[in-house]
């Protein structure tokens, strides 16, 4: 799957991937950063390249780098071109399937809703109704679904 990258989205995937290869030592890992940054010059990103520049715009994502540093502009085209990548394609899909998913609570009372800690960053919701129960996962792996029954 190949995703092209220009305009703001381009600028700020290169300046993060600069940034994170300037403080590498590891020249394995200095290797990929690289092609990661010769990539988005050329405009398109895929593969391994794909994947290490969604590594990087989810790490400056989730810890508000991106935004603190190219503002609400910058921080929404990393987040379009995250989007676009496959993890971010992963993410998306995940929700919309648990959004189907939840569908078949439509109309039913809420009884009862629980949230617990499953893990580091990972969390549990339960909903019940009269007669069907639905138990979600959030975390980093994204939003799914781990039951649903009656």
């Amino acid at each position: 799957m190949t995703v092209r990258v220009s305009g703001e989205a381009a600028e700020v995937a290169r300046a993060e991937a600069q940034a994170v290869l300037s403080m590498v030592r590891d020249e394995t890992r200095r290797g990929r950063l690289a092609d990661v940054v010769a990539a988005v010059d050329g405009g398109e990103v895929d593969g391994d390249d794909a994947d290490a520049l969604a590594e990087l715009l989810d790490l400056g994502l989730s810890t508000g780098r991106v935004r603190a540093l190219y503002g609400p502009d910058g921080e929404q085209a990393a987040l379009a071109l995250f989007r676009r990548l496959p993890l971010g394609k992963e993410l998306t899909d995940s929700a919309r399937e648990l959004t189907e998913a939840l569908g078949a609570l439509e109309g039913r009372r809420i009884e009862r809703v629980t949230v617990n800690a499953v893990g580091p960053g990972e969390y549990g919701v339960t909903i019940s109704t009269e007669d069907f129960e639905v138990v979600l996962r959030l975390g980093r792996a994204g939003a799914r679904l781990a039951t649903i029954g009656a």
